[in-house]
């Protein structure tokens, strides 16, 4: 039994639900992003795990917290959504088609060589990580210091709204 404030091996006694052992480093905190975007990096859903947990598994949440109404896909007007190698797995590919979008996944391999043979190739996926990096700009969400999961998810909503509103020119 532990007198420092560990309750065990796999982290603190406040760390709850959305943080968790990072599983290269097993004794590490950590917490997952799982960020969904529109074509520009404006964020539109965003959903908050462990460090431990898979991607694929985030998937169902980070669809279902898309707060604006999305239009009916049609024919014509397909809706497209670009995911990296972590989720190709049937189950996602079935889940996307269920909600209506068109699957981009990446297959392990593809995206290197696609980086040998294009050019200045870069990834559909640098929206994502752009916003991700916009969101790093907040000292409070770069560094965890909340202990609950409700506040961090909050802060993170706060960062959200404040990036919208750069993108729609409302502030900054």
């Amino acid at each position: 039994m532990a007198s420092d404030g560990w309750s065990d091996d796999q982290g603190t006694p406040w760390r709850g639900k959305k943080a968790g052992a990072n599983p290269t480093d097993r004794g590490k905190r950590g917490t997952k992003r799982s960020l969904l975007t529109e074509g520009h990096g404006v964020p539109i859903g965003l959903v908050v795990g462990g460090a431990n947990r898979h991607d694929m598994k985030l998937t169902e949440g980070t669809l279902q917290s898309v707060v604006v109404e999305r239009p009916e896909p049609t024919p014509e007007q397909r809706q497209n959504l670009c995911l990296d190698k972590g989720y190709d797995y049937e189950s996602v590919r079935e889940l996307l088609q269920g909600y209506g979008y068109t699957a981009h996944i990446r297959t392990r391999g593809e995206e290197k060589a696609d980086k040998r043979e294009i050019p200045g190739y870069r990834a559909r996926r640098w929206v994502v990580e752009r916003t991700h990096s916009w969101m790093n700009r907040f000292r409070r969400l770069l560094i965890r210091w909340e202990k609950n999961a409700e506040n961090y998810l909050a802060m993170l909503h706060f960062a959200c709204a404040y990036i919208i509103f750069r993108a729609a020119k409302v502030i900054g």
